[in-house]
């Protein structure tokens, strides 16, 4: 099982991939030097398979290395925040 994640700018989301399905989405709306969660979902199938935690993972490291700081209003990536202090320094 290989979970591939990649920003979909088209979209306003994150894509994780579980076998080259896209099965979890993180939606936002960016801003200048900000970029907002607005809601994370996962497909039913891929539930439990830990794609919703490296989804946000790894979309925070992306905008991290862009320079950019989150608003988390998904209830997803504040669960994630608190579960991962190492993050915390990206909310505005």
């Amino acid at each position: 099982m290989t979970i591939e994640v990649r920003d979909n700018p088209d979209e306003s989301r994150y894509e994780a991939s579980l076998d080259g399905t896209a099965v979890g989405f993180a939606y936002y709306d960016l801003r200048p030097d900000l970029v907002v969660f607005t809601h994370t979902e996962v497909e039913p199938e891929a539930e439990g398979k830990g794609v919703a935690s490296t989804l946000i993972g790894q979309a925070l490291d992306d905008v991290r290395g862009r320079g950019l700081k989150i608003v988390p209003l998904c209830p997803f990536v504040r669960a994630f925040l608190k579960r991962h202090p190492e993050y915390t320094d990206l909310v505005a």
